[in-house]
């Protein structure tokens, strides 16, 4: 027991001492936005280089993630799965769809680099997956529920946003570019 605390103490001292904290963290995910290397990773991991754009790579517990001077997302996995939901709404999945490439999929994530174009919404659908978006671009996305309220939501390069499954909707693309990865949890 004291010396799984002291682990914990000295990655936290580690990672202190790098300039790094999460910038979120919850029951599914520790997610790192870094400049330099992490010390080893404690869960698998995503890493989403916002260098080289609609890139992922997957890492494992005890991995280093990053590289100095390279600008990176690292989403660790923490090991709290969510039992599946069924899709009740009457529309597809919100992957795959126009405009998304499957980066990667293995039993833990489906990573997807999506591209979004003014004036063309996203098919309505139906987010079965908790998933992180990782922002490539800089806009404003308009989203419709399929109850037919609406919400605009503008992002930055380099914003990331946890979005939590069970929600339907569609979006498009007002202003701006659209790029983002999207790495959903399963």
């Amino acid at each position: 027991m004291y010396k799984a605390a002291f682990l914990v103490f000295a990655l936290s001292a580690a990672l202190v001492s790098y300039g790094a904290e999460p910038v979120l963290d919850n029951e599914r995910v520790t997610v790192w936005d870094i400049t330099a290397p992490l010390p080893p990773a404690q869960h698998d991991f995503v890493a989403v280089s916002l260098v080289t754009k609609g890139t992922a790579t997957f890492g494992y517990k005890g991995d280093i993630a990053g590289k100095s001077g390279a600008r990176t997302v690292v989403i660790e996995l923490k090991d709290h799965p969510l039992p599946a939901i069924a899709n009740n709404s009457g529309f597809p999945l919100a992957f795959p769809r126009p405009n998304a490439k499957k980066l990667l999929e293995n039993n833990r994530v489906v990573v997807w680099d999506n591209i979004w174009h003014i004036g063309k919404p996203t098919p309505m659908h139906f987010h079965d997956k908790d998933a992180l978006v990782v922002y490539e671009a800089t806009g404003t996305l308009q989203s419709t529920s399929s109850d037919g309220k609406q919400a605009v939501s503008d992002y930055m390069f380099g914003q990331i946003r946890f979005s939590p499954r069970d929600h339907t909707h569609t979006e498009v693309l007002v202003t701006g570019q659209g790029h983002a990865v999207i790495i959903e949890l399963k």
